[in-house]
């Protein structure tokens, strides 16, 4: 396996010239984000990634993690790695100083999580799945909770988990069975099974505090009886020290495809009678809370697709440069040349680095609205931002987790047979790849939740809203100087018109067929996906174009920024045309067979 270098040029000519970082730096409480710090944060990552958590990825899938005796043994060099991070204050980029936090903005620290998951996914789950705790309790934890908590979870030194998923129950959460029997004293005894927990259990930190979903004895059925619990491993003194050992532990470790290294458990609370646990916020507004979280990871999920992609392409360029197989087709040399020389291996490393680059730029959009969303000052825009990231979340997670594995399983065809040995690393992006669509939510359930939460909810006026403003970007691209910006601008306008109609489509099905609706949720998903890709695509080409006319420009990295931009206009935009069918008449097949007739 080749090592890891973060394309660091690429984020930052996109959280400056796409994403528009500055100007999110100016929002209240984000100042500090300025030019120079967020070199030097980008710079310190992309060392930590390449130095620490690259080197152990490959032996971290060999060896794994390993249950013995009640206790989980993670790789070997993942606790020293995680004490790097931990005190390099990494864990603490984007959360409030006034619980240890930088308080620097999220939008920058999408790259930083980008580098981790491209270095080390198995690595990068654990503080994914913590800062989502943090966020929870950050929103919905009492004065008390957050003070126990925060400053020691926001520092790394705990971890927190997401405790959601019973055997019986899989994604379907208002089937969980978990009982919350309260004591009188505040407190309440926890009891059931959760599986699939991320770092359910480690010996990376001292404790980890669990966010599990459980029911009171006299809790309506479904998902408005569920409330949401703070039960940490160990039990946390008046002093913020820690106690005694809570009745729950590790029934057993998961055997995945990949993502070995990142203990997967099956978690077990009650063997001797509960274990403690403290209700976040009011009993039955668990799901609600909880959503705080899962939307969090669902972001975080996003940039693990585009990381393990990036990783993948890097490894399949590496190969192509070097690996000598037959002439060149032009015929002017009658030795075998390097592979990148062949127009199929051209075709496959430019689809994988043209919508890599659309779907970081995405993920770091999504972000900024976050970001937009919570501080700032103006309450229109505010509302107009949280609209945004609402509707760009559920395309974020899943667009980008579908690329994550077909970018991975390009790498494995650019190396041929090469790339089936496991021993060439691109085996592994492809199996670790291959978690990102399913969890947090499959990405069938995203579809549904952009077609029925997001589209038709609202009548589709936020996507129409997003649209307007894409078209705005599709209409100057087809006006700038230049055959690449027409045709990027005309080809996104093409896209644009056809997202219309189809929505517009969804929105009357919606009515009076859901199943209709619900048979087109996935194309649709990837539809939006790959058209609000060409918008971003067709703003960093505005801005590589503007840029080349300057002084001491850097040509050569903007012209390859133009020219991925006009490859994703030609090749991937027009897949939106073929994607309306299948939505709008494809749907009377699908339900069609009686179940005997599979």
């Amino acid at each position: 396996m080749i090592p890891y270098n973060a394309p660091i040029d690429d984020m930052r000519f996109t959280l400056n010239h796409v994403v528009g970082l500055p100007a999110v730096a100016q929002l209240p409480g984000y100042e500090a984000a300025d030019a120079d710090l967020v070199d030097a944060v980008l710079e310190e990552a992309g060392k930590l990634a390449r130095d620490v958590l690259a080197p152990i990825n490959w032996q971290g899938d060999r060896d794994g993690a390993v249950l013995e005796n009640g206790v989980v043994r993670t790789a070997p060099g993942f606790k020293e790695a995680y004490k790097a991070y931990a005190e390099g204050g990494w864990n603490s980029v984007p959360f409030d100083p006034d619980h240890g936090g930088q308080g620097l903005p999220w939008t920058l620290a999408m790259p930083i999580q980008e580098m981790w998951n491209a270095a080390n996914m198995s690595f990068a789950l654990c503080p994914m799945l913590n800062q989502g705790a943090v966020e929870l309790l950050s929103e919905h934890g009492s004065e008390e909770q957050k003070g126990k908590y925060l400053e020691k979870m926001i520092s790394g030194e705990w971890t927190g988990t997401m405790n959601l998923t019973e055997p019986q129950a899989g994604s379907d959460v208002g089937a969980v069975r978990t009982r919350a029997v309260p004591q009188g004293d505040g407190t309440y005894r926890i009891t059931g099974q959760k599986i699939f927990i991320t770092y359910g259990e480690h010996d990376l930190t001292p404790n980890i505090i669990h966010m599990v979903l459980a029911r009171t004895p006299d809790a309506p059925a479904g998902v408005k009886g569920i409330s949401l619990f703070i039960v940490p491993k160990f039990l946390v003194d008046e002093d913020g020290g820690i106690g005694e050992r809570n009745d729950l532990r590790c029934a057993g470790l998961e055997h995945k495809m990949g993502i070995h290294a990142s203990p997967t458990a099956v978690m077990a609370f009650g063997d001797n009678g509960g274990a403690v646990g403290f209700l976040i916020g009011e009993e039955n507004r668990g799901l609600e809370y909880m959503f705080t979280m899962m939307n969090n990871a669902r972001l975080g999920v996003g940039v693990q697709g585009v990381g393990i992609a990036e990783r993948a392409y890097q490894q399949a360029v590496a190969y192509a440069r070097t690996r000598t197989q037959s002439r060149a087709l032009d015929g002017r040399n009658p030795e075998p040349v390097a592979i990148i020389n062949h127009p199929d291996i051209r075709r496959m490393l430019m689809t994988a680095k043209s919508q890599i680059e659309a779907a970081r730029a995405l993920t770091y959009t999504t972000a900024a609205a976050f970001d937009r969303a919570k501080r700032s000052t103006d309450a229109e825009e505010r509302k107009r931002a949280r609209a945004l990231n609402d509707l760009l979340t559920p395309i974020t997670k899943a667009w980008c987790t579908d690329l994550g594995v077909e970018v991975a399983s390009l790498g494995v065809q650019v190396h041929g047979g090469m790339g089936f040995i496991e021993e060439t690393g691109a085996a592994q992006h492809y199996r670790d790849a291959r978690i990102a669509p399913i969890y947090e939510g499959t990405n069938g359930i995203q579809a549904n939740d952009l077609v029925f939460r997001k589209v038709v909810r609202d009548g589709g006026q936020s996507a129409f809203a997003l649209m307007a403003e894409m078209t705005t970007v599709a209409l100057a691209a087809k006006e700038g100087p230049g055959d690449d910006l027409e045709v990027i601008g005309a080809n996104l306008h093409d896209a644009l018109h056809v997202l219309e109609q189809t929505t517009n489509w969804l929105l009357e099905a919606a009515k009076t067929d859901v199943r209709a609706a619900a048979a087109g949720a996935v194309p649709y998903l990837r539809m939006f996906g790959i058209t609000v890709g060409g918008w971003l695509m067709a703003k960093a080409a505005m801005a590589a174009q503007a840029q080349m006319a300057q002084r001491g420009a850097d040509t050569r990295f903007l012209d390859g920024k133009l020219i991925t931009a006009r490859f994703y206009a030609d090749q991937i935009l027009p897949q939106v045309q073929g994607l309306m069918k299948p939505i709008v008449a494809g749907h009377r097949t699908v339900m069609a067979l009686a179940e005997d007739q599979f």
